[in-house]
């Protein structure tokens, strides 16, 4: 079974930024999101991979897919609700 995500919400180029700044970018973005909106972040940092994996996991983001193509990786990324809830009603 195949699933069908919604188009992004939001769309961060942090092509030619170094770390920690795409994960900074996708955070401030995330935090303007609504829980279940798609985050899509396209970045050519060699740390990024590890860098948006370890974020979503500690911020309860859902990874979704990862994937390089000539050198830059996009990565898309569900708000997750729970966060979303908490980040709108400060209660974290």
């Amino acid at each position: 079974m195949t699933v069908t995500l919604p188009p992004p919400a939001r769309t961060i180029d942090a092509r030619d930024l170094q770390c920690p700044l795409p994960v900074l970018k996708a955070r401030k973005a995330l935090n303007l999101m609504a829980g279940g909106e798609i985050l899509e972040v396209r970045a050519n940092d060699p740390a990024a991979p590890l860098d948006f994996q370890v974020f979503c996991h500690h911020g309860g983001h859902r990874l979704v897919s990862m994937e390089e193509a000539e050198g830059v990786t996009t990565f898309v990324i569900e708000k997750d609700g729970a966060a979303g809830a908490a980040a709108v009603t400060g209660n974290r």
